[in-house]
């Protein structure tokens, strides 16, 4: 890593990322990775980490399980060597975490994260092997029983003789030889049973002395009686240390014929592990991939130094490349200039290495060449620098080798020498860059830099903005503007004497106290200008949602109007269509009755009835009648029953805005605004009198609206016209549950009255009929 990368804290956030992965190995790749000056590489990283993210919190994958290097096992297992069941279990481990990888991923389509696909397919693994040494081996020193049958076979003998030796040797602890022993105990001595026998009695017990104790009181006796069991013991101990070292190599030659794989998948994991740790230090600080350029094009939208708190940073907004090459910033001291810059430089940084960066959508880097950076106080004791020298040693390190494609960050180049001469050597050394063709951002306070910045087009001025008025900088870039030092402001705020403040005022020059005075005035007055924008487009911003309310409100009542409408026509065809039934039906009746030939006195009766019956039957819009009487407002009170004229329903007044003339009025289910002037009071008027004419407006009088609604035999319009009609009725009649009965056929009907049903404000829910009211056929449906 280069000592720029580091300037800019490159190694710390390398750190952070690092932590995440979960082997040695990834953490390392991570902390070693160098930024790359390659587009087509940079982009090939920050793909790995997009997919990576994408699978560990899009689609649900698991991450890397943890595993451990490998180091020289394989290469020994190759050579021969048998491996211990430690090794053999960490190579088992090995091999799981490769085949869980290779499943984890090739769970998801390989076009949804085709890096991470590719990588994993290159992965081997071995799952009869992996298993067998699970299964074989339980500990990092035991081997199961059954890891074969002759180890399960002696095991199983070595467990009776066991047994056996020890069955014998309690006879000693409980039969006449008792007396004879210092403890009645059995022991083990050169991995043989023994017991221990006083030492004056060494000769009354026949068998082999192994050991006595220090104080020489007592001797070890394997008795004669079980030495030969002890030998037997002794050869099936040896035989399954033979069968363990068999089943140990076998294992050890299969591990070793997979070197060559398993040394591949760890690098494979490795790198992984590497793109997995990046994708959730990317997640937990809601970092955002970049778009990548070569054209030197640096866009940041909402930018957040990685190392500052992210609930407590400002965000910052900074470009150039575009139609500047250079940014110069100015300010405030604490008010975020460096910390900017150095955002900036870090930023392309983390591109370059795969890393994504905690700015907002959008957010565009360039891949540059290399990265330079001033920054800070170099100063070398060593060297015998002081911090000038140190600084004109950067500056020549940056002048000689940037070139077109290198982006150079200088923060207040020209410092630690006079003012006059520091500036004019800013100024050069900008205009040298600037003929390289580079690009980069330098932080300044001296004036003639600033008056630069507006005669070169290449430079671009830009300021941290600072709050004149409570004397604390804002941390926000303006780009356009220069920006006031204001460093005697901050002197008083800070609590130096004001009469040291007022002569350093005095001390200032004509020029520079203009200079000041004119950015300080100017940088006012934007903010000024910019406060009030603000205010402006949120009192726009609040008016059109006001607006949009109201126009939304207008179009819900001109919908409710066409619903009343609609339903009144469907009412009233209807009504025509039974009064025309019964009418027919009555006809139909006395042309039966004419139809015989002889026609009696009884037939005649009955034809005239029937005559007389339709004759009198009323006509379809003869109804009850009722006068309208226009409402005095001033007489309206809350509880009144009145009509809706734009509705033509009946309604109560639920309140009134007498200075807005309008009242809220409940009809059925709805509540409307309406003016005064459309309300109205219905009044029954007398049956007409013979000669006499009145002139009135009809309404039909509301009846008690049946429960149910057929629409067999109508096409799938006539039947939504239908269904909506009788579902207002139901809705101003307050009814709970109504059936409509579309029949089964086609099923067309029944998804026409689905669909409206679906969509239609005051239904709740509604369910096909059950056994006995029609099932499939009728549709019961529940009203809010």
């Amino acid at each position: 890593m280069t000592k720029h990368a580091q300037r800019l804290e490159l190694d710390k956030i390398l750190f952070l990322a690092a932590n995440y992965a979960v082997s040695e190995g990834g953490r390392r790749a991570v902390l070693e990775t160098e930024p790359t000056g390659d587009l087509f590489e940079a982009e090939e990283r920050l793909s790995r980490t997009e997919e990576a993210k994408k699978l560990l919190f899009e689609l649900g994958g698991g991450k890397l399980a943890q595993f451990s290097s490998l180091l020289d096992v394989p290469e020994r297992a190759e050579k021969g060597a048998t491996l211990s069941c430690e090794e053999l279990l960490s190579c088992a481990v090995f091999l799981r975490t490769a085949r869980e990888c290779y499943e984890n991923i090739h769970r998801f389509s390989g076009e949804l994260i085709p890096k991470l696909s590719a990588i994993s397919e290159r992965l081997i693994f071995d799952k009869k092997l992996e298993q067998n040494v699970f299964e074989k081996i339980l500990s990092e020193n035991e081997l199961a029983d059954t890891a074969s049958e002759l180890l399960y076979s002696l095991r199983q003998k070595i467990r009776l003789l066991n047994e056996k030796i020890r069955a014998r040797l309690a006879d000693f602890l409980t039969g006449e030889e008792s007396k004879f022993l210092q403890e009645p105990i059995v022991t083990m001595r050169a991995d043989r049973f023994v017991i221990p026998v006083k030492a004056e009695y060494k000769r009354s017990v026949k068998g082999f002395i192994h050991d006595c104790s220090k104080t020489g009181q007592t001797v070890f006796i394997e008795p004669e009686e079980v030495l030969e069991m002890n030998n037997e013991l002794k050869t099936l101990q040896f035989d399954e240390k033979e069968e363990i070292e068999r089943i140990l190599k076998e294992l050890s030659m299969r591990v070793g014929r997979m070197r060559s794989a398993l040394e591949t998948d760890e690098e494979l994991l490795i790198l992984l592990d590497s793109y997995y740790a990046r994708a959730e230090y990317a997640y937990a600080l809601k970092c955002v991939r970049p778009a990548l350029n070569k054209r030197g094009i640096l866009d940041i939208k909402k930018g957040r130094h990685p190392l500052l708190d992210q609930k407590a940073a400002v965000p910052v907004s900074i470009s150039l490349g575009k139609d500047y090459s250079f940014l110069l910033l100015s300010g405030a001291n604490t008010g975020g200039k460096t910390v900017t810059l150095k955002m900036c430089g870090l930023f392309c940084l983390m591109a370059a290495c795969g890393l994504f960066v905690p700015a907002a959508e959008d957010t565009a880097l360039p891949v540059f060449d290399r990265i330079y950076c001033d920054i800070g106080d170099r100063q070398s004791i060593e060297e015998n620098l002081s911090t000038f020298s140190s600084h004109v040693l950067n500056l020549k390190e940056i002048c000689e080798e940037a070139a077109g494609n290198s982006f150079v960050l200088i923060d207040e180049p020209g410092g630690g020498t006079d003012p006059e001469e520091g500036q004019a050597l800013a100024r050069a050394v900008l205009v040298t860059l600037l003929k390289k063709g580079c690009k980069g951002i330098v932080t300044t306070h001296f004036s003639a830099l600033k008056e630069f910045a507006f005669s070169e087009k290449q430079v671009e001025n830009g300021c941290m903005e600072f709050d004149a008025k409570d004397l604390r900088p804002l941390y926000r870039l303006k780009i356009g503007y220069p920006g006031s030092s204001n460093a005697l402001l901050i002197c008083a705020r800070l609590g130096l004497d004001e009469k040291i403040i007022e002569e350093a005022r005095a001390h200032l020059s004509d020029g520079a106290k203009a200079f000041e005075h004119t950015v300080r005035a100017a940088e006012e007055s934007r903010v000024k200008s910019e406060e009030l924008l603000l205010e402006t487009e949120k009192l726009k911003k609040s008016w059109q949602e006001k607006l949009s309310a109201l126009e939304k409100e207008e179009a819900e009542l001109q919908k409710e109007k066409e619903k009343f409408l609609r339903a009144s026509k469907a009412e009233a065809k209807r009504i025509v269509a039974r009064r025309t039934e019964e009418a027919e039906e009555l006809v139909g009746k006395i042309e039966e009755i004419f139809e015989k030939q002889n026609l009696t006195e009884a037939d005649l009766i009955k034809a005239r009835t029937l005559k007389n019956r339709v004759e009198n039957l009323p006509p379809a819009e003869e109804q009850t009648k009722t006068r309208l009487e226009n409402i005095d407002p001033k007489m309206l009170k809350i509880g009144d029953r009145v009509l809706v004229g734009s509705l033509d329903a009946e309604g109560v007044v639920l309140s009134l805005k007498r200075e807005k003339e309008t009242a809220e009025v409940q009809c059925g289910a709805l509540k409307v605004q309406s003016k005064f002037s459309e309300l109205f009071k219905p009044v029954a008027i007398p049956k007409k009198e013979e000669g006499s004419v009145r002139v009135v407006k009809n309404l039909q009088e509301r009846r008690n609206l049946a429960r149910e609604c057929n629409v067999i035999g109508l096409s799938a319009s006539e039947a939504e016209i239908e269904v909506e009609a009788f579902l207002d009725g139901a809705i101003l009649q307050n009814l709970k549950e109504v059936r409509i009965v579309h029949g089964m056929g086609t099923g067309t009907l029944k998804k026409t009255v689905h669909a409206l049903l679906r969509k239609h404000p005051h239904v709740e829910e509604f369910r096909l009929g059950k056994y006995g009211e029609g099932e499939s056929g009728v549709t019961v449906v529940t009203l809010k």
